[in-house]
């Protein structure tokens, strides 16, 4: 069972910058598909954006242009780049990892972490 624990959240101004990462434990972090999710008060989880076990990406309309996904399989660790953020931004991000090394919808990642808040003040 493998275990993700994200860091990287907290208080910025609109407009500004935060990175989020994503640690995994046990083996064949690289063989997996990963994603970021997002979920805000009231509202339903949404994706993110997700990168597959070869590197390929994917992003919500609502971040594409202001957020990067990335990967480090050597350190069994994601990443999300957020720039530009907005007050809309806001919201209890959650990594997942995927049952597959490539992406084929929402419903297919399995493990969850326990989710880092971003607030994004105006």
């Amino acid at each position: 069972q493998v275990q993700l624990v994200e860091s990287g959240g907290g208080l910025v101004q609109a407009g500004g910058s935060l990175r989020l990462s994503c640690a995994a434990s046990g083996r064949s972090f690289s063989s997996y598909a990963m994603g970021w999710f997002r979920q805000a008060p009231g509202k339903e989880r949404e994706l993110v954006a997700v990168i597959t076990s070869g590197g390929n990406t994917y992003y919500a309309d609502s971040v594409k242009g202001r957020f990067t996904i990335s990967r480090d399989n050597a350190k069994n660790t994601m990443y999300l780049q957020m720039s530009s953020l907005k007050p809309e931004d806001t919201a209890v991000y959650y990594c997942a990892r995927g049952r597959r090394s490539y992406y084929t919808g929402t419903a297919d990642f399995d493990s969850w972490g326990q989710g880092t808040q971003v607030t994004v003040s105006s």
